[in-house]
């Protein structure tokens, strides 16, 4: 694995650096060192799938209220984009993934949700319903940011036969990187217009980190329910 940190924007950095702690809890995980090496129990995998589609349902749903909370043009079309991106590209992945073993997209949509699902995806809407449009972006974006790095540190883990090189080439692939470089220009433009060029200096930076680093938490948790699947 590389250990370089991707260029997804001034806001990515001064985030990632404000939890450090959490971010490597998230991003260096025992289910994506098991993506990594082939590992991870397929039945592990699979149940994450099932939740990952239904978290990437109320996910998509979040990106559209962004362009219900935009304040520019600009904002609204980011935010359509990354809806687009999700319902026609990434959750094609899921769909065919759980195909493979006879699981429809009927059952996936309809699919019970764990707690953790619940509790993340709640979390990010009802950052967006209770907040300003910065508030959504804040909770949305750790999700981006962490599987277009995850997805650059584990390609260089790919051999042949790895019963995970759809998943990671999908995120480490220039479609998905492209993503995170948008998602970061609209954070950056989002903070920039509401707190100013040096966002650190805001009384509002705190609560901002808070909406980070939670966000980031949850996405470990998710990783960690996962895991708890192939036990």
């Amino acid at each position: 694995m590389t250990s370089d940190i991707p260029d997804y924007g001034k806001t990515f950095a001064l985030m990632r650096e404000g939890c450090v702690e959490q971010w490597q809890a998230y991003i260096q995980h025992d289910f994506v060192k098991g993506l990594a090496d082939g590992s991870l129990p397929e039945e592990a995998f699979i149940h994450y799938m099932v939740q990952d589609y239904v978290y990437l349902i109320h996910y998509a749903r979040a990106w559209a209220l962004g362009v219900v909370k935009a304040e520019s043009s600009e904002e609204m079309r980011l935010c359509a984009a990354t809806v687009d991106s999700l319902i026609n590209q990434e959750l094609s992945l899921h769909v065919e993934t759980c195909a493979a073993q006879g699981i429809d997209e009927s059952s996936l949509f309809n699919a019970k949700e764990e707690l953790e699902t619940i509790a993340y995806t709640r979390y990010v809407l009802d950052s967006g319903l209770q907040g300003d449009f910065l508030d959504l972006i804040l909770a949305l974006a750790p999700c981006a940011f962490g599987y277009g790095e995850v997805g650059m540190r584990l390609k260089g883990s790919l051999y042949d036969g790895h019963p995970y090189e759809k998943w990671i080439k999908i995120y480490a692939g220039e479609e998905f990187q492209n993503v995170c470089v948008e998602v970061g220009r609209l954070v950056d433009l989002a903070i920039a217009t509401r707190v100013g060029d040096n966002p650190t200096a805001s009384p509002r930076w705190n609560k901002m980190q808070e909406r980070f680093t939670k966000a980031t938490e949850l996405e470990a948790n998710f990783w960690t329910m996962g895991l708890r699947a192939g036990k």
